[in-house]
């Protein structure tokens, strides 16, 4: 045997020369992550709709190692840019998928989480990359930062329900064609989905507002705060009061009762809410611009009071960088499809191209 060969080898950790197999583990920082991600020593743990794992590699294989919580998440796999796959993840402990057949020559693999963090948390362990293969360095980072706060329109809820019946169940759920998403590719910008289908500024349809929530990492757990410093977004979109619009008009609500008793909010009361969410979100991005939008369901129909609310709360603050913009109420039963979910989309990049100019 020969044995300088042989240490030779291992020096040089998993060598293409030596033909091994690659073993890219989670924290190797040739792997991009976007989103709110908790970073375990062995493991990331993704939640937030629109969480992402992007690698660059060389090979002909590629196999990623995942663990679900309850086995309800699903995931787009995207191979070179275009959708491959909808992956359902498993609660059966650690499981290898892998993708054979690739062509030689460099390859981009990205895993874009379509269901919110109701449905759990997934944890992924890293890449493996059959011998003869490399991974490459990490995509250079994109021109833009956008982060939204906002309910299911900006989750993708029951976008792929195509029946009529607005199921939000995890299958119909998809945020890589929310609204969204569709604008942060659009103008070549991470993003990140800081969202929750159900959740209002005064009041949702659980015990948990967005002035709760905001600022978590682990968004079930009220002490895991999520450090700010780590993601500064150019420009931060607030689509939220579609659920207070709803929920303050049920005074036998459980949650209405718990969060106003038995008089329900006076507007004053709503336009403080909203103007005292959008002061906090100001002092965590001093220097972001800041879009208010609302739509496009029934609280922009017509003669709704909502967005005049949310108009009344950005004159009171007087910041020239915090803006206002209603999308057309759609008119439709339901959440947004994915052709409604484009329109917003298309409403909302006009916006932000001619008052940011991106």
């Amino acid at each position: 045997m020969n044995y300088k060969h042989l240490i030779l080898c291992f020096a040089i950790t998993l060598s293409v020369g030596c033909g091994a197999q690659v073993t890219i583990k989670a924290n190797d920082p040739n792997i991009n992550y976007m989103g709110r991600i908790a970073m375990q020593d062995n493991a990331a743990i993704l939640s937030w709709s629109g969480t992402t794992v992007d690698i660059n590699f060389e090979g002909t294989s590629i196999s990623y190692k995942m663990r679900d919580e309850r086995g309800d998440n699903y995931y787009n796999v995207l191979l070179d840019g275009k959708i491959i796959k909808k992956e359902r993840e498993t609660a059966d402990g650690v499981t290898t998928q892998t993708i054979n057949g690739l062509t030689s020559g460099p390859h981009h693999l990205e895993l874009f989480k379509r269901t919110e963090w109701a449905v759990g948390k997934t944890w992924f362990y890293g890449f493996e990359i059959a011998k003869g293969g490399k991974v490459l360095p990490a995509s250079p980072a994109h021109k833009h930062k956008i982060e939204y706060f906002g309910d299911s329109i900006s989750c993708g809820y029951a976008v792929e329900d195509s029946t009529g019946q607005d199921r939000g169940s995890a299958p119909y759920e998809d945020g890589y064609v929310s609204y969204a998403a569709l604008t942060a590719r659009h103008f070549n910008a991470d993003f990140y989905n800081t969202s929750k289908s159900g959740i209002g500024i005064m009041v949702s349809w659980f015990p948990l507002i967005m002035p709760e929530m905001y600022d978590r990492l682990d968004a079930t757990d009220s002490i895991s705060k999520w450090d700010f410093a780590k993601y500064t977004p150019d420009l931060v979109v607030i689509n939220l009061f579609q659920n207070d619009s709803w929920l303050a008009l049920q005074p036998s609500n459980p949650q209405f009762k718990a969060r106003f008793g038995a008089t329900a909010p006076t507007p004053e009361f709503i336009i403080n809410a909203y103007s005292s969410f959008v002061r906090t979100i100001r002092g965590k991005y001093p220097k972001a611009h800041i879009v208010c939008i609302l739509g496009s369901m029934d609280a922009t129909k017509p003669g709704s009071p909502w967005p005049g609310y949310i108009q009344k709360a950005v004159d009171s603050i007087h910041d020239k960088n915090i803006y206002t913009h209603f999308i057309a109420y759609k008119n439709t039963t339901g959440h947004p499809n994915v052709k409604e979910q484009q329109a917003m989309a298309d409403d909302l990049e006009a916006f932000v191209a001619s008052n940011m100019k991106w």
